[in-house]
């Protein structure tokens, strides 16, 4: 029997390509979506759909009680498609309470189900000014102000739930800003630009060597350092589903 994952979010622009990383790596894959209409995507991905929402505490409690994973990949977001300007203000607002309350549910959940693993993502460009490239053991921003105060408080909620958790052994991966397919742009951007599939073969390689711990995940800048995930996850910036033969599937 393969090993099971409840990977929460898995309709998302990360969370699709991993579901194709994770089933053709010959795990069973339980993707969640709030959204009836989107069971069909997971199914054709080889995942089977698991309709639920994060805030629904003893709805996730249920379900995850019932698949009794080995692993728990967190992939949840609630961004709009492309981050449209126009709709940041409040998507980040959203996002945050999602990373605080939706992450502690999630935990929880997992606690209950018995899984002691789980697999969640981060952002890279949450670090308080000081000396770059940021490692991993430099301090979050949590004095600043606005709508990045809104952000990095919610991420470091999530950081907190994931690694702070007794009996829980979490792994937290600092994605890089996001770009290719799903994403809004095919361009690398941003200080520390990330392919979407780059950033889910981290979470597969995450799962597969069973790490726990922190992991920037970027390609090579000057804003943030990626060496600690190439060293021990042996990830690389350059990772598709191409190389894998799945960019077709």
């Amino acid at each position: 029997m393969s090993e099971k994952i409840f990977l929460a979010g898995a309709t998302g622009v990360i969370g699709s390509v991993l579901v194709k990383l994770l089933v053709n790596a010959g795990y069973t894959v339980y993707g969640s979506t709030r959204r009836e209409d989107r069971a069909e995507s997971l199914r054709s991905l080889g995942a089977i759909p698991i309709i639920v929402d994060v805030f629904n505490v003893d709805g996730l409690k249920s379900e995850l009680v019932q698949i009794k994973p080995t692993y728990v990949v967190h992939q949840l977001t609630d961004l709009p498609r492309g981050l449209d300007p126009s709709q940041m203000a409040k998507a980040i607002a959203r996002n945050a309470k999602l990373r605080n309350e939706g992450t502690a549910n999630l935990v929880e959940a997992t606690q209950s189900s018995g899984c002691t693993r789980i697999v969640a993502q981060s952002i890279a460009w949450a670090y308080a000014a000081g000396s770059k490239p940021y490692i991993e053991e430099d301090a979050l921003d949590l004095q600043a102000e606005g709508l990045r105060r809104i952000s990095v408080s919610g991420i470091a909620a999530l950081e907190r739930n994931i690694l702070d958790t007794p009996s829980m052994n979490g792994t937290v991966l600092r994605y890089g800003h996001l770009y290719g397919p799903g994403t809004g742009t095919d361009q690398a951007s941003g200080a520390s630009p990330l392919h979407v599939e780059a950033a889910a073969f981290a979470a597969l390689l995450a799962v597969q060597l069973d790490v726990s711990g922190v992991y920037n995940i970027a390609e090579d800048n000057s804003e943030v350092c990626s060496e600690k995930a190439k060293r021990v996850l042996e990830w690389s910036a350059s990772l598709r589903l191409a190389s894998r033969n799945l960019d077709s599937q």
